[in-house]
């Protein structure tokens, strides 16, 4: 039986596949609707918002539900900007409701991090506070900035570290090896899934994991940690999530591999597997349940599902706020929605 007769969760207004430099069409061919196992499938449908199911009053619930249909009209591809308006519109725009969207606060860093971070500097230690939001944007270059943004607010030393690369399995000699990719070509490739050279960190830095170190200890990739001493060679980190709340582990550097490179070697890198998580990219957000959402735009998203996705974090519509930048640099409510509409072309109505 296709997959062995057990019952399997998706939602295609998500994102879909990741094809490294793949077009609209490589991805929707490598989803499941394709695959002649979708037609032994029998789809189940859910009709509850199991996020947005915590309200207090009628009132409460009545607006938890039009931004639960709000959403899934950004899911669909069913949003569109208001015909009646003097504004001309590219295709795939959308115009974000005027709750989420505050025209008077300019897009600073700042302000991002002070709605979605509030009082940070007297709670940057609270496991709950620092699982219950994050920063939220599609690129990892954006990502990588505002988590040193963040860093830099914390108080203490800062202690650096730096990684050892190096490449392998390369077609020539060991002396035209050591022409062609010299260590500062090496240290400034930034692959997503591998952590970047120079690694900066504090005591209090709450970070993610990057690999499985030990699982039975709950060393698992993924596993929200924060450090309590930086040492020379590693660092002492505490565990501030799951069953294994307060247990302390050394995280020494290691060599990492990634698995999907286009380069025309293997880089081998020697670093720290972490991931300081204050901000994260919309598609590492998958799956995780949040109550304050600060969703940054300088560009817009990029494939299907990305602006869904992000939407659909959080727990209220309180905790959603929406900064989106214009050509021009300015602050606008106009971003782009990209749906792939053929996706639901084998789905049940």
């Amino acid at each position: 039986m296709p997959f062995g007769g057990i019952t399997i969760g998706g939602d295609f207004r998500r994102i879909l596949p990741v094809i490294p430099l793949g077009s609209r069409g490589d991805v929707v061919s490598a989803c499941i609707t394709i695959s002649r196992l979708w037609q032994q499938s029998k789809v189940l449908l859910l009709f509850r918002n199991m996020r947005l199911n915590q309200s207090q009053s009628s009132a409460e619930a009545e607006g938890f539900k039009l931004f639960a249909e709000w959403v899934l009209k950004i899911g669909n591809g069913d949003s569109q900007p208001c015909k009646d308006s003097l504004l001309v519109y590219e295709e795939d725009n959308i115009v974000i409701l005027p709750d989420f969207f505050d025209p008077e606060t300019k897009n600073y860093v700042q302000n991002m991090i002070q709605w979605t971070y509030p009082d940070f500097i007297s709670m940057y230690k609270s496991p709950i506070y620092l699982s219950e939001r994050a920063i939220l944007t599609p690129t990892n270059h954006v990502v990588g900035h505002l988590n040193s943004v963040i860093v830099d607010t914390i108080p203490g030393d800062e202690s650096t570290y730096y990684s050892v690369d190096r490449a392998e399995d390369f077609g020539g000699t060991a002396s035209e090896l050591s022409f062609a990719f010299p260590p500062e070509y090496l240290n400034s490739i930034n692959i997503p899934g591998l952590p970047p050279h120079e690694l900066k960190l504090k005591q209090g830095v709450a970070f993610m994991l990057m690999r499985n170190l030990n699982q039975t200890l709950g060393l698992c990739n993924g596993t929200m940690m924060m450090i309590t001493r930086c040492l020379k060679q590693c660092v002492e980190c505490e565990v501030i999530c799951g069953a294994f709340v307060g247990t302390k582990h050394f995280i020494p550097r290691m060599e990492l591999c990634p698995t999907e490179m286009k380069l025309p070697f293997n880089l081998i890198r020697k670093q720290m597997p972490l991931q300081i998580f204050y901000s994260m990219t919309i598609n590492k957000s998958q799956g995780q349940s949040l109550e304050r959402v600060g969703l940054y735009l300088p560009n817009p998203v990029f494939t299907h599902g990305q602006l869904y996705v992000a939407f659909s974090r959080v727990t209220s519509p309180a905790g959603l706020k929406i900064f989106i930048d214009s050509k021009d640099g300015e602050s606008t409510n106009v971003t782009k929605n990209f749906v792939y509409k053929e996706i639901f072309y084998n789905l049940p109505t």
